[in-house]
């Protein structure tokens, strides 16, 4: 319930923002690749601004998750290391029990046996 009302608080303002920029900045704009001659066609963009900031908001997001992703590498190759091992202790627990329960029950005296 929080969640649903701090996305609500969070994400409503950010959409209507995103409309307001949208509809402010409709005209098309060039962006240059080349920064030696602007004037090449063959480096250069035409778009609306808005779309061209909410591209670099989502390449950004992505190289940020990209990052992320990579240099989190050595945490998630801990945990499944962490986890192969408890897998391996857990099994070798179960098989110690069994052992345990096998000797159990054949040291127990039989009843009426004599």
């Amino acid at each position: 319930m929080v969640r649903k009302v701090v996305s609500l608080v969070v994400f409503v303002p950010l959409g209507v923002l995103l409309v307001i920029l949208a509809v402010a900045n409709r005209a098309p704009v060039n962006l240059a690749l080349n920064p030696f001659n602007p004037a090449d066609q063959a480096l250069s963009v035409s778009a609306p601004l808005f779309v061209l900031l909410i591209l670099a908001v989502m390449l950004g997001v992505l190289l940020g998750a990209i990052v992320t992703w990579f240099t989190q590498g050595k945490h998630r190759k801990k945990a499944r290391n962490q986890s192969r091992m408890a897998q391996q202790w857990q099994a070798e627990a179960d098989r110690q029990k069994t052992r345990a329960e096998e000797i159990a029950g054949s040291t127990l005296p039989q009843i009426g046996a004599r």
